[in-house]
């Protein structure tokens, strides 16, 4: 994939503070509400996303395995992220070629639910080159979960997909 598809995560700030720089190998397509295709950067209403999203992933066939996290890097404020990542979802052992509710949910679906700011879901996809039912699922709170380190723990490599939305708050002004 050209670096151009890369260009909207290097300046959202996902490569770097997330994951680390990698080459998005495989196709995966994050749908809220069975219309609303999340796009790199582009804002979604908290209504929205109330909802688990289906997860379509590519990939080569069914025998090769996914991991999948939702992660929020700005929590509990953009301005003071200091108990990010926040954790808000992760699915394992999805079968390429399918979708997440293939995959064994080990942290269950939660809402985001922004409070101050603009705040940065990503969802990032692995591939296990272990095999199935070989990731662990974390130990600790939602709450300083790191994306990264856990791909690490896990030898999960780097990413093969990555997408993210913006989400903030609906002021009563902005609900119509």
């Amino acid at each position: 994939m050209a670096r151009g598809a890369m260009e909207p995560l290097i300046v959202g700030r996902v490569v770097g503070e997330v994951v680390e720089m990698f080459n998005p190998t495989v196709r995966m397509t994050v749908t809220y509400n069975s219309n609303k295709q999340v796009s790199n950067g582009h804002e979604l209403m908290p209504a929205v996303v109330a909802s688990r999203p289906r997860v379509d992933i590519g990939g080569d066939d069914l025998r090769t395995p996914y991991t999948l996290i939702m992660t929020d890097p700005d929590y509990p404020s953009p301005s003071d992220p200091y108990l990010k990542e926040h954790l808000h979802w992760m699915v394992t052992d999805i079968p390429g070629t399918t979708d997440a509710s293939f995959g064994k949910e080990v942290v269950s679906y939660e809402v985001p639910r922004p409070a101050v700011g603009i705040h940065r879901y990503v969802f990032v996809l692995y591939k296990q080159a272990r095999g199935r039912q070989t990731v662990r699922p974390p130990t600790s709170s939602r709450d300083c979960f790191s994306t990264s380190k856990f791909a690490q723990d896990n030898g999960l490599g780097l990413p093969v997909a990555v997408i993210y939305f913006n989400c903030q708050r609906e002021t009563a002004a902005r609900r119509r």
